[in-house]
Formats: structure tokens, sequence, C-alpha cells
């Protein structure tokens, strides 16, 4: 008879499953509504504040003078009423911005996002002082994240959609009431510069060397017509392609480059061979930098800017950081029928005329004397390595690299009370403490900005670098010690009495571990279509705990988890982890695995004893082998059967008969 322990523990593993199988909406979070409160704290030295009208709509700030009367301070907007609204993560995010009258930013305060980093971090734009440092920053600056702004950590893209929409919305509310103030919305240098381009034709800046072409020939006569020009600065961008697709270029771009340095490409032509973004080159002295195709991000279809009626379409290729602009280059078109064959390249040289280099180092224009500096070869512009190591937190990347060591150490050494050591260490630094550990988030964001996202933040490029190397080398290492939620399972089964535990039938667990698979599937295929909600965070349950999370819905979840982890081993990293999945599609590779001996054909004890049931007699499925050292340990101090030759254990087994090690395909024993 199944006990009730065994019942109970069945029908929550098959109410999990269920659960598992289906997509689960993301909530709403209710949007502030600016009050006069939430509106001082924004302008601190408002006595009042007028009803929002006007166009665009604004509040008025109002300060009473000493003679009873009021005079305006500054000027109160909602970026949701200045679209286009940038996107984040997830969603458009709404801020309350305030401004004096001098186009300096008084203060934020976020209204309403529907990030999935807010579900499992809680309200972090507010938490890690994020608004802070708007407060005092000129509307001309450039709002970049990394170098004007700090970004939250591990969440560039939501930062990046605030800085942006907040840097846009207060450059048009300046542009509509502060212009006879004086505020400049662009920065003061270089206006006249790009006054001056504003003015010109498409004609005249192909004239003035600011726009290049090319043209491709096939063998049928038809071919393409290739117009380049360098958009590396916001006003130069927005003046070619107009703001709106500019925005979408450079959240494209914005992961893959600290410059920002872009080339506008526009296509026109009719030819038999389509365009292809990598058959683009620049060559800059002896160096080429191919263009891959991640490089290349889409920048309009000619209907605004100058482009408008002149291209048939446009992009941007991101231009390597080692590319110096101030000096002359070269832009390559293979035009080849096999790419790389190199045997019919179209080439064009471009240097930046002086107009677009006085714009772009904010110099005046023309020329007033030998002091105006039009060459930009000292013109300095650090790459994104500089920056990552300059900015980087080295408490934090000192901690991260003794908790490697201590980990690897346990590891290699196969020594238990090491490893527990680094499980604790793991829990409560990488859990608690820090919230550095990795998710299935950074595969997703990955997939959609391109790995580049990884090079502004040392401590999360250092933990995703070991773990894809201990993992194409040993398997899932990772999982073993250097995840926080694995650790706390791990304790959960130790202070668990074994008669409450519950082996899984071999049947449902043989299918269930697919479940997980299916779960990386789907987030994987939404991140592909870039929708703009999430769901990671109703898969991934240690946001929850480690980072306290507000939603009941997401407690349910973990409280289910870590029941189901107290009655079966790892349950969580068996069924339904995605970056374990996606980790043990790796481990697939690993060469250094655990070996196997003849005595592993008819001892069962490692396999009672793998916390994630990857053991099946003498074959062990490695993608779902955490490189927990229980068996390999055995092994190696030749503990229980092992320790004995293979004639002493066939004697002491009746009808004893050896079982041939089975290698199942795609799951190496």
């Amino acid at each position: 008879m199944t006990p009730p322990s065994a019942r109970l523990s069945r029908k929550l593993f098959m109410a999990l499953i269920l659960w598992a199988s289906i997509q689960i909406p993301a909530l709403a979070q209710p949007a502030l509504v600016p009050d006069e409160a939430l509106m001082r704290q924004v302008m601190p030295g408002a006595d009042s504040f007028t009803p929002k009208a006007g166009d665009p709509l604004v509040y008025r700030a109002l300060r009473t003078t000493a003679d009873g009367q009021s005079e305006p301070v500054g000027l109160l907007f909602e970026t949701a009423d200045l679209p286009p609204e940038e996107v984040g993560y997830s969603a458009p995010i709404e801020v309350l911005v305030g401004m004096d009258m001098k186009g300096n930013l008084t203060g934020i305060q976020v209204l309403y996002y529907r990030e999935s980093y807010r579900s499992i971090r809680g309200d972090f734009l507010a938490t890690e002082r994020f608004p802070d440092q708007f407060e005092g920053k000129s509307i001309a600056e450039g709002f970049r994240v990394g170098r004007d702004i700090d970004g939250v950590s591990r969440a560039t893209i939501t930062s990046w959609a605030v800085a942006r929409g907040i840097r846009n919305a207060a450059r048009r509310v300046a542009g509509a009431y502060l212009a006879d103030a004086g505020v400049v919305v662009e920065a003061e240098g270089g206006v006249a510069a790009l006054a001056a381009l504003q003015e010109m034709s498409w004609e005249a800046m192909i004239e003035s060397g600011y726009i290049t072409s090319l043209e491709t020939l096939n063998a049928d006569g038809s071919g393409l017509q290739l117009s380049f020009a360098y958009i590396g600065n916001d006003e130069l961008a927005e003046l070619m392609v107009g703001a709106d697709d500019y925005s979408r270029a450079e959240r494209d771009a914005s992961s893959r480059t600290q410059s920002g340095q872009m080339m506008l490409v526009g296509i026109n032509g009719q030819s038999s061979k389509p365009f292809r973004p990598e058959r683009l080159a620049v060559q800059q002295g002896e160096t080429l930098y191919p263009i891959e195709r991640r490089q290349f991000v889409y920048a309009g279809s000619g209907t605004d800017g100058k482009i408008r009626d002149k291209v048939r379409f446009a992009g941007a290729m991101v231009l390597d950081d080692a590319i110096d602009i101030s000096q002359p280059l070269s832009v390559i078109y293979d035009n080849s029928d096999a790419l790389g064959a190199l045997i019919n390249i179209a080439s064009v040289d471009y240097r930046l005329p002086d107009v677009a280099l006085a714009q772009v180092r904010g110099l005046p224009w023309p020329p007033g004397g030998e002091d105006d500096a039009y060459a930009l070869g000292d013109f300095e512009d650090e790459d994104a390595m500089t920056a990552l190591f300059r900015d980087a937190p080295w408490l934090q990347v000192s901690a991260l690299l003794a908790l490697f060591a201590l980990v690897m150490t346990a590891f290699l050494k196969k020594n238990a009370r090491m490893r527990w050591a680094a499980l604790a260490a793991t829990l409560g630094y990488l859990g608690f403490i820090d919230g550095g550990f990795l998710s299935v988030s950074h595969v997703l964001n990955g997939i959609k900005v391109g790995p580049s996202m990884f090079l502004n933040d040392l401590p999360v490029l250092l933990i995703v670098s070991f773990t894809l190397v201990t993992t194409l080398l040993w398997g899932r290492v990772f999982c073993s010690s250097l995840c926080p939620f694995g650790a706390l399972q791990d304790f959960i089964t130790r202070l668990v009495p074994r008669r409450f535990q519950y082996q899984v039938p071999q049947f449902i667990h043989d299918r269930a571990i697919y479940i997980k698979y299916g779960i990386l599937g789907m987030l994987v295929l939404l991140a592909l279509v870039q929708t703009d909600v999430s769901y990671f965070q109703y898969f991934e349950p240690f946001g929850t705990v480690f980072f306290w999370s507000p939603s009941v819905l997401l407690w349910v979840i973990l409280a289910g988890f870590l029941l189901a982890s107290g009655f079966i081993k790892r349950f969580y990293c068996r069924y339904a982890c995605p970056l374990g999945a996606t980790l043990g599609v790796i481990a697939l590779v690993s060469p250094w695995r655990i070996k196997r001996v003849p005595q592993c054909n008819i001892c069962t004890v490692c396999e009672h004893a793998c916390p994630t049931g990857a053991i099946r007699g003498p074959a062990i499925d490695f993608k779902e082998c955490v490189r927990c050292d229980v068996c390999e340990s055995k092994l190696i101090a030749r503990s229980g059967v092992c320790k004995h030759n293979m004639d002493t254990v066939k004697s002491r087994i009746k009808h004893w008969e050896a079982i041939p090690v089975v290698v199942r395909q795609g799951v190496p024993g």
C-alpha cells in the first residue's frame, strides 16, 4: 500500500508539472498618480502646482515671492504624455520629471513599470539610488548609461529606457516652453555646425564629403547603391534618420559599443543579389574590421530625416571601438557570389568633413583661428574594456574570485566539508548579500542584444565566464556549488529526515526531466519574438526569496518548490530550472566526466544517492548530472562495493551476470 506521504508527494508533483506547462499571465502593477506630495519630492523648491495643461502637457511649479506674487520655478511632466515612450525590459516605463527654468532636472519619480525584474527584486529603480543621479543634470547632456548615468546592475535595458525616455521628453518640453529663456536643447558646442548641416541638402552633403556612396555591379547589370555617413552622435543621427528611427537603432546598438560609433548605411537600387550586412567591412590602415550580422541594426525606411525619399531603407553598422573616426577609412562591400571570396569587391574612401567634426567635438563653426582643432586625432574615447575595469567594484570582484577558488578547490579535491562550506558561502553571499547569481534572464538578454551586454559589468562577466568554462570542461559545476537556490535545496534535504524523502517513479522521472527544457524553449521563443512581457520570474523562484519579492503569487510558487524539494532531492533542479537546462545542453560536450568501473554494473548505492536522479546503474545522464561529487568521491575513496575487487563482488551475488554499460543516444555514460 502506498504511504500517504508518497501519495501527497505524487499529487504535488503532478500539480507542479501541470503548472509548469502553462503560461502564467504577468500581473499588472498599479501606476502612481502624481499628487502634490509626489510633486514636491520632484520639485522641492515649489510652493504650489498648476493643473496639467498645454502642448505638451506639463504641470507648472510656482513659488510665492516676498510680495505675495507667484513666480514660475520649473515644469513637471510625465514621460507617458510625450510619446514615443522608450520600452524597457518588458514595457514602457512612466516617469514624473521635474525641470527648472534653466533646463536642469530637479528630480524624478518612477510612476509605473511592469518589469520582470521588479517582480523578483522589488522596486529596484528606487532602492539602488538610481533616480538620485538625475538631479542637477542638464538636458544638454547625453544621458548615456555607463558613461553619463550609472545603470542598475544587471538591468541595463531598463536603465537605458529610463535615461533615454527622460532625456527625450525633457528636451521636447524645453523646446516648447524654455526656448525664450535661452535654454539650449543640444550640447552648446557645435550648435552652429549642426545648423549648417541642417541647411544642407542631400546633394550638398555628398559634395561636402559627409555622405559618400558606392555601387555594386552584378553580371546581369543589376546592382545596389549604398550611401554612408557617420552617425555616432545623437544630433547627427537624428538629423539623418529622424528621432524615432534613431531611438530604435540606438537601443539595439547600445549594448554593443561603449563609444556609440555608428555609420549610416542607406540602401537603394535593384539587385539580383539582396543586400546582406555581413558583406560589409571597414578598413583603417592595415586592419580590416568585418561587420557581423549582430553589428548591423535597422535604422528606418527612408521616411524621416535627410534620408527621406533618398533611400529605400537604412541600417546602421556599429563600428569597432578601435576605429578612429578622425582618420581616413574605407568601407568595403563584398559582392562575390560566395561570401568571403573577395573577387567582386566595391570600396569607397571616407573621412569626416570639418563641419561634421566641429559638430562632434562641439567646436565653433566656422573655424575662427589656429586654436580650433578640427582634426580628431587627439580625441579620446575609452573602449569598453577600459571602462569595464575602471568602474569595476573591486571588493565585489575579490569576494567573487575567492568564492570561485573555494568552489574549485572543493570540486577538484572532492572534499565534502569544503563543498558544504562553498554552499554556505554561495547561499549567504551570492544569495542574500550580493544577489549576483546567474539567471536565465542573462541567457534571454544575451539572445536579444548579444553577448556584449555582459561587457559593462565585470562581476557578471566573471561569473558568466566561470560558468561557461567549467560547464564546457566538467559539466554543471555551477549547479553543484555556485547556485544559491541549489545550495538552499541541498540544505533542506540535509535537514529533512530521510523517511519523508520520496523516490519519484522511474517512468515519471524520465519524462518529467524534459519539462525544464520545454520551459527553456518557451522562454527563448518569447525572447526571439521580443514580446513585451517576460515570464522567467515565474520559473525562477530564487529571485523571490533572495530579493524578497512583493508578489504574493511568486511567494506561493516559491513555497511549492521548497515544499517539493523537502520530499524530492533537488526537485527544482530536476524538473523546472531553465538555466539548468541551458547548462545541461552545454554539458553534453564536456570531455572530463565521472568514470565508471565494473562494480557499477551491479551497485545501486550512487544511483540512490544521486540528488538529480542522473544515474542508472552503470550509466550517467550527464546533462542531468550536477557534479555534486557524491558518486565520484565513492569511486576515488573506494568505499562500499567499490573497495572490493570484482571476484569478491561476484562471489557474494547469486546468478551474477555482467550488465553492459549503456550509452543512450545523446546521453553518454
